[in-house]
């Protein structure tokens, strides 16, 4: 569900991308169809498995492990045209043509499938029922994390309007810079095709998720100091990752989640914000650090500590490929002062430039516990995807039960915009309502 308050709204523009959830996002009446894609049945080459794919999948099959992206095309397009495009997507990108499965054992696995094409499936969609319910459903099935493939192309038309495509996956095998590489190359390869040129020939290669993944497993050990610093964090954390400071009630049974996005600062504030940040010679998000290791300070009486997740495409041959280049970090910060809070974010930073597996396995893995805690700062304007104007973008993700707490902010053209994911319960709404009302305050304040 959307809770209402605040300078709230059920979704944000990010950059041009409307940020959103699958209960929520805007898609017009009209015919639902799927391409889905045949794969060949007999077991490909092993490939490297990722830590955070080996956790995600690990947890098996179950709906609402996906995020998607949805766009309304330039113009009216044939579905054998958007077929052909979107084979010519998954063939250029690796990760579209790999597929997971469990050991006897319960290990991850992943391995090349070959694609073998494939075509077009209505999803009837009801009298009274919303075309974005039956996508839900769709994407539930289709996405999940031992499918084969776990990603689906969707389409929705009505008439007399320009179509809305949907592009789901597995979270296994995107993230959301992934999603804006995955709708510049369809249109890409559509425009080939108006040309009358094959689709995406022309596009150079792209390193393949399971590429990166093999270089993270080559890199040498974490330097001692890092894991001590790890082994610090989650200690405090009762060896566990760490977790929202404040009563969240009971989520023993992890209940519906919440969702708030809040508009904190319009594009004239962000503006003066950055000014008071570069002014006292530290980054927008150090600021941020600040005022939420005030506000921790002041309603819990302790020091701000959350996952800190940190993209790895940390060289220029990662930006056009598609995988799940993320990974997570912690943050502690027990002082409010800029310069301290400063530091804090880039000890964070180096906490996630290391393969974690090896840094975690001393501690019993990644624990996830109830109420995990966790901070996201995404500043639009810094990605180097460029997708044209238009399209009336959205990423959407998909709506499940939660007992954590998940803040983004996120920074693009229109202003600073804090969006967050919390446990549906009572005393949820008062402890996490509080405290984003506190830093939404706080951050205000600064470019006053």
């Amino acid at each position: 569900m959307v809770s209402l308050g605040r300078g709230v709204r059920t979704g944000l523009e990010y950059g041009g991308m409307r940020l959103t959830n699958v209960a929520q996002m805007a898609l017009p009446a009209g015919r639902l169809h799927g391409y889905v894609l045949r794969t060949d049945g007999r077991p490909g080459r092993a490939l490297p498995v990722s830590f955070d794919q080996g956790r995600h999948v690990g947890e098996g099959p179950r709906p609402g492990s996906w995020m998607a992206v949805s766009f309304r095309m330039p113009s009216v397009v044939d579905r054998a045209d958007l077929a052909t495009a979107w084979e010519a997507v998954v063939a250029r990108h690796g990760t579209l043509r790999t597929a997971f499965a469990l050991g006897p054992s319960g290990d991850v696995r992943v391995e090349e499938v070959d694609v073998l094409g494939g075509e077009w499936v209505e999803h009837p969609v009801a009298d009274g029922v919303h075309v974005r319910d039956v996508l839900r459903e769709v994407f539930d099935a289709a996405c999940s994390p031992l499918e084969r493939p776990s990603h689906r192309l969707c389409v929705v038309e009505a008439d007399g309007e320009r179509p809305v495509v949907v592009v789901g996956a597995d979270h296994s095998h995107v993230d959301m810079w992934s999603l804006l590489v995955l709708v510049r190359d369809l249109l890409s390869g559509l425009d080939d095709l108006a040309d009358g040129r094959p689709p995406l020939a022309d596009a150079p290669e792209v390193a393949a998720f399971s590429d990166h993944t093999a270089v993270l497993a080559a890199m040498p050990p974490a330097p001692p100091e890092v894991s001590q610093r790890w082994a610090a964090i989650l200690g405090a954390s009762g060896g566990a990752m760490p977790v929202f400071p404040l009563p969240l009630g009971d989520v023993a049974v992890p209940p519906p989640a919440v969702v708030e996005v809040r508009d904190v600062l319009d594009a004239d504030e962000v503006r003066r914000f950055q000014a008071f940040a570069h002014d006292r010679g530290v980054r927008m998000i150090a600021v941020a650090t600040s005022v939420m290791t005030r506000v921790v300070a002041e309603q819990a009486g302790g020091p701000f500590r959350a996952v800190f997740p940190v993209h790895s495409r940390y060289q220029d041959r990662w930006h056009d490929s598609v995988g799940w280049f993320i990974t997570n970090a912690v943050i502690e910060s027990a002082d409010p002062d800029l310069r301290a809070s400063a530091a804090a974010v880039t000890e964070a930073i180096r906490l996630g430039s290391h393969p974690l597996g090896p840094i975690l396995e001393p501690h019993g893995g990644m624990r996830v516990p109830p109420g995990m805690f966790a901070v996201s700062w995404l500043d639009t304007r810094r990605l180097p995807v460029e997708v044209r104007d238009g399209l009336e973008l959205q990423y959407v993700g998909a709506v499940m039960p939660t007992d954590g707490v998940m803040v983004w902010f996120v920074v693009n053209d229109t202003g600073l915009h804090l969006r967050c994911r919390y446990p549906d319960t009572e005393q949820s709404r008062a402890s996490v309502g509080g405290w984003l009302d506190a830093v939404g305050d706080a951050l205000r304040a600064c470019g006053d």
